[in-house]
């Protein structure tokens, strides 16, 4: 399919079973309220499992200014193709005291112990099955 045939895909009210990285860049998260807690900016491939592990987020910039960054567990992001968006259900608060990380300090993604304790404050099916 070709990446304009994905972002057609989107349009319609029915989820889609396949979209490009690049189609999904740039979408905001919000939680169950409405709340916008970011724009997604990357994604992050489990290249041996063949399966998309994180959505990388992009919160509380202001005009480049203090971004901070959170790696979100796929498996906790629910896509809401009628919004063109993803939701997340956690509220406000609880996301302000998410881990995250600095644009210019990722963190070690294959550092079992923190991608453990990523998994487990937003509750991913990873945190479980390990």
């Amino acid at each position: 399919m070709s990446r304009a045939g994905a972002d057609r895909s989107r349009s319609n009210v029915d989820q889609p079973t396949l979209l490009s990285a690049g189609t999904i860049e740039g979408d905001d998260v919000c939680n169950l309220n409405g709340d916008k807690l970011g724009t997604i900016q990357d994604v992050m491939l489990d290249v041996q499992r063949g399966d998309i592990r994180y959505a990388v987020l992009s919160s509380g910039s202001f005009l480049g200014m203090g971004e901070r960054l959170f790696a979100i567990p796929w498996s906790v992001l629910k896509l809401d193709g009628a919004n063109k968006r993803f939701t997340l259900d956690l509220d406000l608060d609880r996301f302000k005291g998410a881990p995250g990380f600095d644009k210019d300090s990722w963190p070690d993604w294959s550092d079992g112990t923190w991608s453990a304790s990523v998994d487990s404050y937003y509750g991913s099916a990873h945190a479980a099955a390990r």
